[in-house]
């Protein structure tokens, strides 16, 4: 339901939409039809004021409608959103109730099926009752038999169903098997398009290898094709791959299906069965009654044999319904094998493209020979190279196209789903309503049974009294039992009746948003059909155009001939150049003429002028002469008249013209000037009365001489620049020939050499050259000069034009002057205006001011009034009663105020200690985020310590390592001195021992510093944990917050209750007023002592009024005052809200410092920006369409000012505009593809983030690698350590036999002379060995230190073997030279130069040792520096362990933070969809404006031709005059006079004309305002109805108002043609009228004056508005700008992010190199101390250490080797382990599958079935062939029968046939199988392997499947442990033996597993055969194929 709701909610969304956008247009279209029809009426109606004030009101009506229209649009869009929010709302609710609804059904059906379990053991009851009595009766035995049959068959059907279920469970599944069967078909299809790609690709790879071959060009590199024939190889195992899954699919599919079809039909069973059994009890019940019946029951039984068949019929109905049943499981298996052919064809295509792989295969070993053929082609290779990259392009774009189908497919079933669910409600109502029909038949039916059945039992009472009682009982029990019925079958029907309310309001909904769109699409309809018909006049319009635009080439032509004239005139300029040099004698004269000559130039001037404006409007005229037909003739007998006087005035305009030019050309040549001034003052003073008709013709001309001067100036330009390019190309030519010259020069000077008559000919040819180029020379000369002349001629033309435009650039000079001057007095009127503005604001506020003093006035009487009536009525009552009782009303008022009072004090009290807490908890955080700060600094500097301390080690080492050396220095002094000196010898173990403890103590420290940062972590845990409990005291303090607000709506209802009092204070002062009237009416002279006494009555009583006021005046007070602090702590509360976000912020970026993929954020930043973006266009586009506005009032003040001579001028500032239109255009283009732009880098960074995440888990792997080596690396650090110590006591031992061996060497000297010979033999040997164990040692060293750095972990132990190996030698040693020394005492007698060599000897045997020493030491140093290493790396160790943890930590956030970019990212989708339809709305909108702006300029046309029309009937007044009255020049002036004014008063109406309209436009803006304020007082949805009604009628009168005025306007020029008639006679007749009339149009002129400086106003205001609009455009300029710098900051960001982890990654690998450098130094160094010792070495036993070294790094190698093998030989274990675990298993869907199977197979064929499944298990065929046999003993199907059996068992009592085979069968095969699988647990041989990791899962299932893995697994062992012991574990319910559910959301739509698509949760298995025998596989394929 909610996501039907959904949908339609989106598709009204959009229908909504497209309604405002067919409204805006809709009203653009009324605005089109106003402005038309308003041109119609221009166009017929010819006087000019009547047509002004026609066209204002016109304009007024439209401009009214407009705004009207605009509100309408503004609040139907209101509208819009607001029912768009309802129906959101809507749906939320609807999805609420649909879920308690589901939930509620679900409840009934558990109480249903509860009560179905009571009824079923109540009828075992009954059953056993009868049992008992039918023992005792034999004749009615037949009946029983069929009872327990039909019993055994309903237990039987109700045991095997998974669970007892109502009428709703059977379609649970629908769902799920509807959208799997969608999402198969989507996936088939999926799998059809990448078929079609890859024969796509296929075919271009063909046509590859042809174009290769036929281009030679096979030449690709032998490793592509190899590329190649992997990808087709890992294409082949992905088909593969998808059609066993397919298959998986397909029988997936099947087994789901029969399933549904086999829990329906015993759905059906179950429910026959029930029936049967009532129908049984009853006729037992009625059998029983009837034993001791007589005859009578006898007559009885037909009654209860109709009954029967009755009955049967029912269950014949029920069968037919099975029948149909059957039918539609037949349809769905129709729909499977069609689903079946699809898969077979798809299997074809499958077939298909691997024989094209195999062609593709066969075209690539040609490519290969063709590649071993030529290679030497390395270009074709290059080509080759390069498509093959684009392939590769073309295959990860197939690839990302398909995972974004998959992502499709996915997101697609998700609605199909929820229409499902819909349909599944409507089938399960129906099949509720159809049972709950059936079910109350039968009741009745049983009902009536029931009472023929209490008959009877009632007239045998006496015989069965006991039986009698027993069914009495179960009657009761039974009608108890069905009113629990009757009470959930009305509570099934209330939801259904709710269920139906629902629906048809969802219905009425539907219905109601179909009639407004039907209402719109009529509308709609009307507005086109309008459209059509402005189209055609629009057609007419134009074929108007078309023969005014014929009439303009007539004109033309007449142009062309003027052109000729012009001609002639050129050659006349010649000949009076000629004749000028001849004049200049008299030039003085000519210089004054020429003054003379140039005023009346200038009159002349002004004369063409006006002339130019009335031929203008003479041809506008024409133009209109054109439509009426009387006028049109006089038009053109004048043009004839026209032409005769041109033909006759030629040669005067010829003479004329020459003057003209003369004037013009004045600047260059004053002298021909003046001539020519001179024939011009001569000509003009002659022919002025003559010009002054001619002018007229004579500007015309001149116009289009002009411009055809301009066209021919265009032509000379072109014709210039064809020249220059002949004179560029002509130097070009020259510079050639000059190269040339130079090259001919150059080679005579080589040639000088040469003979004299090859000189001489090479002359001649020179000559020949020189005379051939002189000639070209002499030919280019001639075309210059021509050229020159030409440009002369070019230039005297332009000078004449430059002189003309001189003359225009005047003009406009002027026209700026008289414009700036209209500023200045428009900007003088608005000061002026501002002023009075001012003043009247000021008088405005006083008089405000005044009227409240009077108001308050006003009040205080009506009180003191109603005092007095008061006082009044107490009088009266004081003076009816004797005892007067004062009133407590305002007292009680008083207290419950003050309680009020106090509650509110009690309440804010509770909210300012609310607040209390809030701000301590708010401390609390700060003070606890404050200490994890000072922790993380305690941290930080705790590691500074730790570092500090690490270096105090460093140094300590080094203190400790010279300390050592000067101790050795001074035992090889003590060595050279041989002087006893056990003191010193005894130091240097105490020092060592002091080593030892500074060693130890500093271990200490460095242990305690790793518990303190193990201690830093505990903290960061408990900040985490103190962050999670802050979060939690947020939510506490938003709880809060809410009931804050409730207690203020409290605060809102209380200040209602003060208004309610204040009401009544009210009505006691009316009253009192009242009586006040009564006393000043009634008032006498005898009551005046009682009038003192209510006076003083009314005192008290106004007091206490005014203490009443001002307790409430309190009340009022405090009630704000509460709402401030509400509002306040609101504030308070909200920042610190965002205070403890930012400090939470804060935290994660502290815990998060080592994240790299902080880019989310960037995300949603990014986001928002974008959508501040899209804003801002919106306002953007509101600002253009203002603009437009402004600028249409521009023009059309601008065209009033500016009248028939400045068109040109608004003309062009229109096309500037429409190019600032454009170009805002351009730039809102160029922001959507910016967008465009930002919204893929936004995808981009999310991919970038996914990798990232990837690199994190990768990192993850490495610090835990780096974990497990740090161990190792500690265990041996301290294995180093004792090694060290045992080393420092050996050396001290070493030191004490040193002073023994030097007290033997003071004893040598005794025995010297006995024993040359030993001492010589005894010095050889232990030379050797001393030689030979410090080279070993040494070298030993060398390479240990040079392959210690690779394998470091390994090398310490070999090392410390060594060292301890190196010491036994010195020991042995020791012994040996104690030995000799021994031998050497005993050998006594020797002389001094034996000592000598002795000596000599000792000395050898010093330096050694002291080789020795120095090896030791610096074994020493290097432990030190493994130490300080393995210090370092543990450091690093923690520091990863730590970087760990935080990352870890990132990672939640991140999956938290792409869940929340999901969510954003739909809202975004959203919001875009929306922005798109707003856009489409603005563009429409502007369309309109656009159109307005062409109607405006469209107006102003024919405005400028009815003006030209209006000025060429004044001329032709003024030609009539002139027939008539030629001596009457003072008239003529007068009429001149008139024209002009007439003229101006065109001007002023037109500007009076968009006064008006700018005025219109204020009160259209007044009342649209007021317009909006009363709508939204209405009611919405009346508001929708009575709008589109006002909208109809409103056109209506639109289209009757604009025919009343057509009609009135063709009325209107009747009219005016009448009038013009009669104006034409009174012209003849008299010229008073025109007199008259000239003085009223001089008043109307002044008028018109002052309308235009209010005009001028307005088109400042309009000035000033354009310009802030163009600053608000230079800011929206800015603002973007400023966005991109932003966008552009947050790259380099990024940028710099990105580089400073680089950096860091950079400089870990620079430390890395310092030590391996450093390591490499000291290997060096240890390499040259060998070095120098192996040089005292010989060479013998130099060769025979290097064997040993070898030998040993042999023997190293082999231990590395022993090692990796022992690593490989555990993995290969582990791997066999879990491939035994993994093969051991068998699959529970196979299982099922066969189990099935077993079922679905004929009774024949199921001992294959059971055969397979015992080759799966494991068992030997032989095996299964006994326990066929056994199973055959007992019976046709065996243990699958008893099973069945002993499940109904558990349900029903069995049948008295068979009470406990069942059972012990069942009991038997449990165990069995439990000792198999016990015995299948322990892994002995791999059994026969499933292909598991063949196997994928499915690529893409709908996401609700998945996750129900670990769940499944568990609750499967769980329950299959707990039911062991009850039944066959086979038969358990499904949800216990395997959990099918993944999951299920929404509650209730639970279904099998088999519904659902194999998820990855369980591993699904191809149909392949399990064993290697054929039937077992032949019989599997069967099974799956069905």
């Amino acid at each position: 339901m909610s996501s039907w709701l959904g949908g339609l909610g989106s598709g009204l969304g959009q229908s909504l939409g497209q309604v405002s956008g067919s409204l805006s247009s809709f009203t653009g279209q009324i605005s089109t039809f106003t402005k038309d029809m308003l041109l119609e009426g221009v166009e017929e109606v010819g006087d000019a004021a009547t047509e002004l004030h026609v066209s204002n009101s016109k304009l007024a009506e439209v401009e009214a409608s407009f705004a009207t229209q605009k509100s309408e649009y503004d609040r139907l869009r209101k509208l819009h959103a607001e029912l768009e929010e309802k129906l959101e709302a809507s749906e939320i609710q609807n999805k609420r109730q649909s879920a308690e609804y589901r939930t509620l059904l679900q409840q009934k059906d558990v109480e249903i099926s509860h009560l179905k379990a009571r009824q079923s053991g109540l009828q075992e009851e009954v059953q056993k009752l009868q049992q008992s009595a039918q023992s005792a009766s034999v004749g009615t035995a037949v009946l029983p038999v069929t009872t327990t049959s039909s019993t055994t068959t309903s237990s039987s059907a109700s045991s095997y169903l998974s669970r007892p279920s109502g009428a709703n469970q059977g379609f649970h599944g629908d769902e799920m098997d509807l959208s799997d069967v969608i999402w198969s078909q989507q996936e088939i299809n999926r799998l059809s398009t990448e078929v079609m790609r890859l024969e796509a690709e296929v075919a271009h790879w063909r046509r590859m290898s042809q174009a290769s071959t036929a281009a030679g060009a096979g030449n690709g590199d032998q490793g592509e094709i190899l590329k190649l024939q992997r990808t087709i190889k890992e294409l082949r195992e992905e088909m593969s791959r998808e059609v066993d899954e397919h298959q998986h699919e397909l029988t997936a599919l099947q087994d789901a299906q029969r399933q549904k079809m086999a829990d329906i039909t015993r759905r059906h069973r179950e429910e026959l069965a029930e029936y049967e059994e009532r129908i049984e009890e009853l006729e037992e019940q009625i059998q029983s009654g009837g034993q001791t019946s007589s005859s009578s029951d006898a007559s009885k039984l037909p009654e209860l044999q109709k009954s029967i068949r009755s009955l049967q019929e029912v269950a014949e109905q029920r069968e037919k319904q099975l029948a149909e049943l059957s039918a539609s499981l037949e349809e769905a298996q129709k729909k499977q094998a069609e689903l079946q052919v699809e898969k077979d064809e798809a299997q074809e295509e499958n077939a298909g493209l691997l024989q094209n792989y195999m062609r593709l295969q066969a075209s690539v070993a040609e490519l290969q020979t063709r590649v071993q053929e030529q290679e030497g082609k390395a270009v074709q290779k290059a080509q080759l190279d390069h498509e093959i990259q684009v392939l590769r392009q073309n295959l990860t774009a197939a690839e990302k196209e398909i995972e974004r189908l998959k992502n499709q497919t996915e997101a697609e079933p998700k609605e199909e789903v929820e229409h499902a669910d819909i349909l599944e409600l409507n089938t399960i109502i129906g099949v509720l309503r159809q049972e709950k029909e059936v079910l109350e038949q039968e009741k009745c039916n049983l009902q009536e049974r029931l009472k023929v059945a209490e008959e009877q039992i009632v007239s045998n009472n006496g015989a069965d009294s006991g039986e009698s009682e027993s069914l009495e009982d179960l009657r009761v029990e039974l009608e108890r039992r069905e009113k629990a019925l009757r009470a959930t079958e009305e509570e099934r029907d209330t939801l259904m009746s709710e269920l139906e309310e629902l629906d048809r309001q969802n219905q009425e909904a539907t219905q109601h948003m179909i009639s407004v769109k039907e209402q719109l699409s009529g509308q709609l309809r009307e507005v086109e059909a309008e459209l059509t018909r402005l189209t055609a006049e629009l057609n007419t319009t134009k074929d108007q155009k078309r023969t005014l635009e014929q009439e303009v080439e007539t004109q033309k032509e007449k142009v062309s001939q003027s052109a000729f004239n012009l001609n002639d005139l050129h050659m006349g300029k010649q000949q009076l150049e000629r004749t000028a040099k001849e004049l200049k004698d008299k030039l003085g004269h000519a210089q004054e003429q020429s003054r003379e000559a140039r005023r009346e130039i200038t009159e002349l001037k002004k004369a063409l002028q006006e002339k130019e404006e009335r031929l203008s409007a003479a041809k506008a005229q024409l133009d209109q002469a054109g439509e009426r037909g009387t006028e049109a003739q006089g038009t053109i007998e004048e043009l004839a008249r026209k032409e005769r006087e041109l033909s006759d005035l030629r040669t005067d305009l010829d003479e004329m013209r020459s003057s003209q030019e003369k004037v013009m050309s004045a600047d260059y040549e004053l002298k021909m000037e003046n001539r020519r001034l001179k024939v011009e003052s001569e000509e003009a003073l002659g022919k002025v009365e003559e010009l002054t008709k001619q002018m007229k013709e004579s500007q015309a001309a001149l116009n289009r001489t002009v411009r055809e001067k301009d066209t021919r100036i265009e032509a000379l330009k072109l014709e210039k620049n064809q020249l220059d390019g002949e004179l560029r190309q002509s130097e070009k030519t020259v510079a050639e020939q000059t190269k040339q010259y130079q090259q001919t020069i150059e080679e005579l000077t080589r040639a000088r050499s040469m003979d004299a008559s090859a000189l001489q000919m090479e002359h001649e040819r020179a000559i020949k050259l020189n005379q051939e180029k002189d000639l070209e020379i002499a030919q280019l000369k001639r075309d210059v000069e021509q050229l020159a002349s030409d440009h002369r001629d070019t230039n005297e033309m332009l000078s004449i034009t430059v002189a003309g435009q001189k003359q225009l650039t005047d003009l406009l000079q002027e026209k700026d002057v008289f414009m700036d001057t209209l500023k200045q007095n428009a900007a003088d009127l608005q000061a002026e205006m501002e002023n009075s503005i001012s003043v009247a604001t000021k008088e405005a506020e006083a008089l405000r001011q005044a009227l409240e003093d009077k108001d308050k006035q006003l009040g205080g009487m009506k009180e003191e009034n109603s005092h007095l009536k008061e006082e009044i009525d107490r009088l009266r009552d004081q003076q009816s009663r004797p005892q007067p009782l004062a009133e407590p009303r305002t007292l009680d008022i008083i207290t419950e105020l003050e309680t009020e009072i106090t509650q509110l004090k009690s309440s804010r009290n509770g909210l300012e200690e609310e607040v209390q807490t809030l701000r301590r908890t708010m401390e609390e955080q700060q003070a606890s985020l404050l200490r994890s700060h000072e922790s993380l600094q305690a941290q930080q500097s705790e590691l500074e310590q730790a570092h500090a301390r690490h270096q105090q080690t460093t140094l300590n080492y080094d203190t400790l390592i010279h300390a050592r050396d000067e101790e050795i220095a001074r035992l090889q002094q003590t060595v050279d001195r041989l002087s006893v000196s056990q003191g010193r010898a005894d130091s240097p173990p105490v020092q060592g021992e002091v080593i030892l403890q500074e060693d130890k103590t500093q271990t200490l420290n460095q242990e305690n510093g790793n518990e303190k940062h193990d201690l830093s972590k505990v903290e960061i845990e408990k900040l985490v944990r103190g962050i999670k409990e802050k979060e939690t005291e947020i939510s506490q303090l938003n709880e809060k917050n809410l009931s804050l607000t409730k207690q203020l709506d409290q605060l809102v209802v209380s200040r209602d209750e003060v208004g309610k009092l204040s009401q009544m204070i009210l009505q006691k002062d009316l009253e009192i007023q009242a009586l006040h009237a009564r006393v000043s009416m009634g008032g006498g002279g005898g009551h005046s002592q009682d009038i003192m006494f209510l006076q003083q009555q009314v005192q008290a009583y106004a007091v206490e009024r005014e203490q009443v006021l001002a307790v409430l005046n309190e009340k009022t007070r405090e009630n704000s005052q509460l709402r401030s602090d509400y509002h306040r702590l609101m504030d308070i509360m909200a920042g610190k809200e965002a205070a403890l976000l930012k400090l939470q912020q804060e935290n994660q970026r502290l815990s998060n410092m080592s994240d790299p993929s902080g880019s989310h954020e960037m995300f949603k930043e990014t986001i928002q920006n974008l959508s501040r973006i899209i804003r801002e266009k919106d306002i953007e586009i509101d600002a253009l369409t203002q603009k437009c506005q402004t600028l249409v009032t521009v023009l059309q003040s601008s065209g009033g000012e500016s009248g028939p001579g400045s068109g040109g001028v608004s003309s062009n500032q229109f096309e500037e505009l429409l190019q600032e239109r454009d170009t805002l255009k351009q730039q809102v283009k160029k922001m959507e593809e910016w967008k465009q732009q930002v919204i893929t880098t936004v995808k981009n960074m999310q991919h970038e983030s996914a990798q990232l995440q990837e690199e994190l888990i990768k990192l993850q792997g490495q610090v835990s690698a780096d974990s497990d080596c740090s161990s190792k690396l500690s265990v041996d650090y301290a294995r180093l350590i004792q090694s060290y110590e045992q080393k420092e006591r050996r050396l001290g031992n070493l030191s004490q036999e040193l002073a023994q061996v030097q007290q033997t060497i003071t004893q040598l000297s005794s025995t010297k002379d006995v024993l040359l010979g030993k001492l010589d033999s005894v010095a050889q040997t232990p030379e050797v060995v001393a030689a030979q164990s410090s080279e070993s040692s040494l070298s030993a060293d060398a390479p240990s230190h040079q392959t210690a750095s690779p394998v470091h972990n390994e090398k310490l132990p070999e090392e410390l073997g060594r060292l301890r190996g190196q010491l036994a030698e010195k020991e042995n040693m020791i012994r040996t030279l104690q030995e000799n020394n021994h031998r050497l005492s005993n050998s006594a007698s020797a002389s001094e130069n034996e000592q000598r060599s002795q000596a000599e000897e000792v000395r050898q045997i010093r330096e050694r040792l002291d080789a020795q020493q120095r090896s030791v030491r610096e074994k020493d140093l290097l432990i030190k520096t493994k130490g300080d290493q393995l210090i370092q790396v543990s450091e690093a160790l923690r520091n990863r362990e730590n970087d760990n943890e935080v990352l870890k930590q990132a990672v939640t956030n991140l999956k938290e933070r792409a869940l929340i970019l999901e969510m954003d990212v739909k809202k975004l989708k959203e919001e875009n969809e929306l922005v798109a339809a707003r856009s489409r709305e603005k563009e429409s909108e502007f369309r309109a404006l656009q159109e307005t702006n062409m109607q405006v300029s469209l107006l102003l046309r024919e405005k400028e031709f009815e003006l030209s029309a209006m000025s060429e009937k004044a001329a032709t007044v003024e030609r009539m005059l002139k027939d008539k009255e030629q001596g009457k020049s003072g008239e003529l002036n007068q009429l001149l006079n008139e024209l002009k004014s007439m003229q101006e008063k065109a001007v002023a109406f037109q500007q009076e004309r968009d006064q008006v309209m700018m005025a219109l436009k204020q009160k259209q803006m007044e009342t649209t305002a007021v317009q909006t304020e009363l709508q939204h007082m209405r009611d919405k949805e009346q508001r929708l109805n009575l709008e589109l009604e006002r909208l109809r009628n409103h056109l209506l009168e639109i289209e009757d108002s604009y025919t009343r005025e057509a009609l009135a306007a063709e009325d209107r020029e009747t009219e005016l043609r009448r009038r013009v008639a009669m104006l034409d006679e009174k012209l003849a007749t008299s010229s008073n009228a025109v007199e008259n009339a000239s003085q009223q149009a001089t008043m109307q002129v002044e008028s018109l004056q002052e309308q235009l400086s209010g005009v001028v106003k307005q088109r400042d205001e309009a000035l000033v508005q354009l310009r802030t609009s163009q600053e608000q455009v230079n800011q929206y300029a800015v603002s973007l700008s400023n966005l991109q710098m932003v966008l552009e900051q947050f790259q380099q960001e990024e940028k710099a992010m990105y580089s400073a982890e680089l950096e860091k990654h950079k400089r870990e690998k620079e430390e890395w190199r310092r030590k391996a450098v450093n390591l490499e130094d000291q290997a060096s160094a240890l390499q040259m101390n060998l070095d120098e010792a192996n040089a005292a070495l010989d060479s013998a036993s130099r060769l025979t250490d290097q064997l040993d070294l070898k030998e040993e790094q042999i023997e190293e190698l082999k231990k590395q080797v022993d090692v990796r093998q022992e690593m490989l030989e555990e993995a290969q274990r582990k791997l066999m382990n879990l491939l035994n675990s993994t093969e051991g298993k068998i699959d529970k869907v196979l299982m099922r599958n066969l189990f099935l199977g077993y079922f679905h197979t004929p009774k024949t064929k199921r001992a294959d079935v059971l055969r397979l499944m015992g080759s799966v298990l494991g068992l030997s065929r032989e095996d299964v062939d006994k326990m066929l046999e056994e199973d055959g003993r007992h019976g046709v199907t065996g243990w699958m029968s008893s099973l069945l059996g002993g499940r109904g068992a558990q349900s029903v009592p069995n049948t008295p046939q068979r009470p406990t085979s069942g059972q012990g069968l069942n009991s038997s095969f449990s165990e069995m199988f439990v000792k198999f699988l016990e015995m299948e647990s322990t892994p002995t041989l791999p059994a026969p392997r499933l292909p598991v990791h063949d196997i994928k899962p499915l690529s893409a299932p709908p996401s609700r499947r998945t996750g129900s893995a670990a769940s499944s697994t568990t609750a499967g062992a769980a329950a299959a442990s707990k039911r062991a012991g009850e039944s066959n574990p086979f038969l358990a319910p499904r949800s216990a033996a395997v959990p099918l559910l993944a999951g299920s959301s929404s509650g209730g739509s639970g279904g099998h597993l088999l519904m659902k698509p194999i998820s990855d949760a369980l591993p699904s298995f191809t149909p392949v055969p399990v064993s290697a025998e054929a039937s077992a596989g032949a019989v599997l394929k069967d099974l799956l194929k069905q």
